[in-house]
């Protein structure tokens, strides 16, 4: 590999990476604002251990996807954009857990109930492998 092709793949991945962790901050405000806790709070000042589980596989989830959608991606726009649609996804799994599966998980995450962290956090994860692989088109 000569010196320009490395400087040409050393700028791809810095505007690659800069973009995803743009998106996982994004990604937090989003998702943030979708809970009706706030997990920073509950997080930081409460140490609630199951809003970190959750929030935390929220985050991971969606890393997961992203780190799909980097593989795959055909140029930054086609990154972007699927990155946009991973944190659709990502933010409708919470919304499914939360109105359909487990409709008072809200409450649970406040009282600090891990077993319930723990679910949205798997939940969460296990979308964003899901969501990774079904963008391997």
């Amino acid at each position: 590999m000569n010196f320009e092709t490395l400087l040409i793949s050393i700028v791809h991945f810095g505007s690659y990476f800069g973009l995803a962790l743009l998106f996982v901050i994004i990604f937090q405000f989003v998702y943030s604002f979708l809970t009706p806790h706030n997990e920073w709070k509950l997080i930081k000042e409460e140490q609630n251990t199951a809003a970190a589980i959750g929030f935390g596989g929220a985050i991971l989830g969606f890393a997961i996807a992203l780190g799909g959608v980097a593989t795959y991606s055909t140029s930054l726009l086609d990154f972007a954009t699927w990155g946009v649609v991973a944190l659709i996804a990502q933010s409708l799994a919470f919304l499914v857990v939360r109105f359909i599966f487990m409709p008072k998980i809200v409450a649970r995450i406040i009282a600090n109930e891990v077993s319930a962290g723990i679910m949205l956090g798997a939940t969460s994860v296990a979308v964003g492998v899901l969501n990774s692989a079904c963008m391997a088109y």
